[in-house]
């Protein structure tokens, strides 16, 4: 496989990208052809189990090397990878020699299936693998041979905590193997980013990336992506080089592929310039104070999935006479909906403590997906001064928009894109539609102990949390400890305040204690201790199991109500029972949660209440029903990413820094 058209050179440039193509039904026809055609040998289990072999075989030379001969035995494969490009036999050596490094650097050997994982990774696929089966020690295998071939390798985690973990953790194996590993964080310099972007493995967020990604389309102008530099070069484009910081996009290693790809693919990533708009911000309170005069149903519906709101006809009039004294901005009826429907949202669509939080005078948005603060996000379009206003913080400027990406399209770019999630079965489809990636399943290193319960219905809110709670003090009076996870910050303190009331001591995890959210999870696996945490238990650390804690049942993780997705359902209940050790997990739900409430049929629900009014339901028929409306949600946010990625592309037709190829 050449490496050629993987880095920057003659082939592709000094910044490497992927030309992009409008996303028409029949270019998105043929990236998933084009996916499902890379597939087939590469991810079948019978060659990806002789692959684990042969590296097992190539390996058995290896240990008996010392470290200088494995060194010399590096730098002679970094030799024949660049020359002779991604070939099977050095991939296997390359795999070889990565795994008696992490062994003798770290403690830890791959596993088959790790190997297995990595390797998928490497051919420009998302390896599903169950969680804690160590996609952090199988992301080092790609890495480090595409680093050796000589391609800029960065690799992507969702908080700058795991990314400063990885980095840290997996850094001795690539040392060893003569690499540098550069880190991106949130505080640095320009020049120190260009610093950690020159080395050959770079560990980031996916926004850190997205941004300087688009910095560097910002200080390229119009010249696109595909600025080269030959190598009689000019003078100009060698000095636009050097204001850049990153290299290009060669080849991306996605960790939580699923939900960087799918989860944050409608968040639009925006660089802005403070504009001038003092006038403008006189305008919210006016705003809201008008729209808390109209009447809800009558005057304006609501669309809470979508965060919408329209009025309707009486509402329209009705506005038309309340503004018809005000003068200035309430002269047109058109830009005095758009205030008076973006103050009803304000009001009455984001709701604090679970779609945002006011900390430290500021508003604070949380990640719906993970419950995770994203501080350093904004609504634009006036939306986030409507709720500065509305919960009396300090306004910030209305910025005025300079560059403008969605993830997808951020990521379609990539000349590579592989990745590991461990809930990528349900999204496999539009991965592979979107960005062309196939998923392929990896087996476990040890069978699966996870234990379900049955799934309970309860009639109202109160009966359900009761249940919650006698569960749990049930589970800690066996010893066993427990993970309750809720889908909002008001959610998780309101259970923790009825477990303390009840007598059992628990601590929080939610977006008010997310400073130290890794060590907070790391210990609720002690026997009889109980954590209340949102989302963002999900991912990223393991929980450790206290002594003789499996022996009484291991973890139990008790969803206190469902998710909108089954994606997120299973990256909590994937909590408890790692590498074979014994857990168990449970959902309870009621006809007043979110989910019912917005996408349950009216006559549905009348039936599931007369059937629920004296004790839960439990059976097929809930698991059905829960099944088909996150079916029916997912279905429809298929829907808006969709329509989002072809929006993004006509914005970027309109603005010139999309850099589109000449």
């Amino acid at each position: 496989m050449r490496v050629d058209t993987l880095r920057p050179g003659m082939s592709q440039g000094v910044y490497p990208e992927r030309r992009e193509a409008n996303a028409g039904w029949l270019e998105r026809a043929y990236v998933a052809l084009a996916a499902w055609a890379r597939r087939p040998h590469a991810s079948r289990h019978a060659y990806l189990q002789r692959m684990a072999r042969e590296i097992e075989n190539a390996g058995v030379a290896l240990r008996a090397l010392s470290e200088a001969r494995l060194r010399e035995e590096g730098d002679l494969l970094r030799q024949a990878l660049r020359r002779e490009g991604l070939e099977e036999v050095f991939v296997i050596r390359a795999f070889a020699l990565v795994r008696e490094w992490a062994q003798r650097h770290t403690g830890q050997r791959h596993f088959d299936v790790q190997l297995m994982g990595g390797w998928v990774m490497l051919h420009g696929m998302v390896a599903e693998m169950e969680t804690g089966e160590g996609k952090t020690l199988t992301t080092v295998l790609p890495a480090c041979t595409a680093a050796l071939a000589g391609i800029p390798v960065h690799v992507m985690t969702s908080n700058d905590y795991l990314v400063q973990r990885d980095a840290a953790a997996m850094g001795p194996v690539y040392r060893a193997l003569g690499l540098t590993v550069g880190v991106i964080t949130e505080a640095l310099t320009p020049e120190a980013r260009r610093a950690a972007y020159a080395c050959d493995v770079t560990y980031g967020t996916s926004k850190q990336f997205a941004f300087d990604y688009l910095r560097d389309r910002l200080a390229m102008g119009r010249q696109g992506n595909r600025l080269r530099m030959q190598l009689d070069g000019l003078q100009e484009k060698a000095s636009r080089c050097g204001r850049l910081l990153m290299r290009g996009l060669c080849f991306a290693l996605v960790d939580e592929a699923d939900s960087l790809l799918i989860d944050e693919a409608r968040t639009p990533l925006i660089i802005a310039a403070p504009g001038h708009n003092a006038e403008q911000q006189q305008t919210y309170h006016e705003a809201l104070r008008l729209a808390g005069q109209l009447q809800a149903g009558s005057d304006y519906q609501l669309d809470v999935s979508d965060h919408g709101v329209l009025l309707t006809g009486r509402g329209r009039a009705r506005l038309t006479a309340l503004t018809a004294t005000l003068g200035g901005v309430w002269t047109g009826p058109r830009r005095s909906e758009e205030r008076v429907c973006l103050a009803l949202s304000a009001l009455h669509v984001f709701i604090r403590d679970q779609h945002y939080l006011v900390k430290d005078g500021k508003i604070q948005i949380i990640d719906e997906h993970t419950g995770r603060l994203m501080a350093d996000r904004s609504w634009s379009q006036g939306l986030h001064q409507m709720m500065e206003s509305k919960e009396g913080c300090d306004l910030t400027g209305q910025n005025e928009t300079l560059a403008q990406l969605s993830f997808q399209r951020f990521f379609r770019r990539y000349l590579r894109v592989g990745g590991a999630s461990g809930t990528a079965a349900e999204v496999a489809g539009e991965l592979r539609a979107v960005y062309g990636l196939a998923v392929v399943r990896i087996p476990t290193h040890r069978p699966v102990r996870r234990q379900c319960e049955d799934v309970r219905l309860f009639h109202r809110e109160a009966d359900k949390q009761a249940a919650v709670l006698a569960r749990v003090r049930e589970l800690v009076a066996q010893g066993r400890p427990v993970l309750v996870g809720t889908r909002s910050v008001a959610i998780s303190e309101r259970v923790s305040a009825a477990l303390g009331a009840a007598g059992v001591p628990c601590q929080v995890l939610n977006a008010n204690q997310d400073h130290d959210e890794a060590a907070r999870i790391a210990r609720a696996g002690a026997a009889g201790r109980v954590t209340v945490a949102t989302n963002m238990a999900g991912r990223g650390t393991d929980i450790s199991l206290g002594l003789e804690v499996a022996a009484r049942g291991g973890l139990c993780v008790i969803a206190s109500e469902p998710n909108e997705s089954r994606r997120i359902d299973r990256q909590l209940f994937g909590r408890c029972a790692r590498q074979g050790e014994p857990g168990s997990y449970a959902l309870l739900v009621s006809l007043e949660d979110e989910l019912f409430a917005r996408h349950c049929p009216v006559l549905m629900r009348r039936v599931f209440a007369l059937l629920t009014r004296d004790r839960p339901m439990t059976g097929k028929w809930v698991t059905f029903l829960l099944k088909a409306m996150q079916w029916r949600v997912e279905r429809r946010q298929r829907r808006l990413r969709a329509a989002m990625l072809k929006q993004d592309q006509q914005v970027g037709e309109r603005l010139g820094f999309t850099g589109r190829p000449d």
